[in-house]
């Protein structure tokens, strides 16, 4: 090795030219490779004299300096210029546009503006409300006893223990917490506070209950619920809005059919059932063999409900009704697992991209 080799590399260097990464890669191997021009010097510098160590030393670190300097340099450039791997431009304006895969509607939020969209051809109006409450919209309004066991933790989620009281004991009690909204109920008890007579709204929202997470079951689901409340409104009325519903959302042919049950807020109450629509009410394993389905709870609305947002029993009368959503979509599209719908599968959401 001597000063001359050296001096035509550091040439070679600054006459180095690149306009694609892939010579510019072919570039770099060629001077700073393992198998290059200068780690091959290296080696050699190891035979020269001690006493020239130190001149060639600091000769072979400019050199090799200059090349990295170099490679550096030709990157920028060529990043700059927007040249690709192959040496083609990045961007190429008489190349079509690329294709990017379209996402989808959520299946619940179809299923939820589906049931909007059938209540809205019968009359009724959206409204909505939030989703952290206080005791009095969630409970107290809604004919819920003191010692109802929703009011405990096992069932809600409360944010706050609301404002502290002393009670005629002496004992501190908490008066009207704040919690996340069990049921879209709420918004009705918000509705009949506001609104003028008559009324008739739907109520679609997310509503969260501390319940263990399982294929049947989530702390965190959607529901519609609706309200009609004017003069003369019968448990006739509800019956055929039902009905009438279910033809809709599953079908000109569906059935009902209404089991007695008991909420606080209405009375009397009653499930309603429709026939399968998979089966034709002849049974299956969707059904469990009975030929109905399960699908929302409804009721008179309770005089002491409109009492307590000031409208008058003895005038008006009403009904009131709430489904899940999650549990509609799963009887329309046969899903078993409620936990599907909320852990974001690509998977499962593109089997939805096809419905409007």
């Amino acid at each position: 090795m001597d000063k001359s080799t050296i001096n035509s590399l550091m040439e070679q260097i600054a006459a180095t030219r690149a306009a694609t990464t892939k010579e510019l890669e072919e570039a770099r191997v060629r001077f700073l490779g393992k198998k290059g021009a200068i780690t091959e010097l290296f080696e050699q510098f190891r035979s020269i004299p001690a006493d020239q160590k130190k001149e060639f030393g600091q000769l072979m670190n400019q050199l090799k300096n200059a090349a990295a300097a170099k490679i550096e340099e030709l990157r920028e450039v060529i990043e700059n210029n927007g040249a690709a791997a192959e040496g083609t431009a990045k961007e190429d304006l008489t190349m079509p546009g690329s294709q990017y895969d379209l996402g989808s509607r959520h299946p619940v939020s179809i299923v939820r503006q589906e049931i909007v969209d059938i209540f809205r051809k019968f009359g009724y109006d959206v409204a909505e409300g939030p989703e952290i409450e206080d005791d009095w919209h969630v409970f107290e309004a809604l004919n819920f006893p003191p010692e109802h066991p929703a009011r405990e933790m096992q069932d809600t989620f409360f944010v706050s223990r609301g404002e502290q009281q002393t009670d005629e004991n002496g004992n501190t009690v908490w008066h009207n917490p704040l919690l996340l909204r069990t049921h879209t109920s709420s918004v009705q008890v918000r509705t009949m506070e506001k609104k003028s007579l008559p009324i008739r709204v739907v109520c679609p929202g997310r509503v969260f209950r501390n319940e263990a997470i399982s294929a049947r079951a989530h702390c965190i689901f959607h529901q519609v619920e609706g309200l009609y409340i004017d003069e003369g409104v019968t448990f006739a009325d509800m019956k055929q809005a039902i009905l009438l519903f279910a033809r809709e959302m599953f079908g000109p042919e569906t059935r009902i059919r209404m089991r007695p049950s008991y909420f606080p807020f209405t009375e009397p109450s009653a499930e309603v059932d429709v026939s399968c629509n998979i089966c034709g009410g002849k049974g299956c394993n969707i059904c469990k063999g009975t030929g109905w389905l399960e699908i929302l709870g409804c009721g008179m609305v309770d005089p002491n409900v409109l009492e307590a947002s000031g409208i008058d029993s003895k005038k008006y009368s009403g009904f009131a009704f709430g489904m899940g959503v999650e549990r509609i979509a799963m009887l329309k599209w046969q899903v078993k697992d409620l936990r599907n719908y909320f852990e974001n599968d690509l998977r499962f959401l593109n089997e939805f991209n096809t419905v409007l």
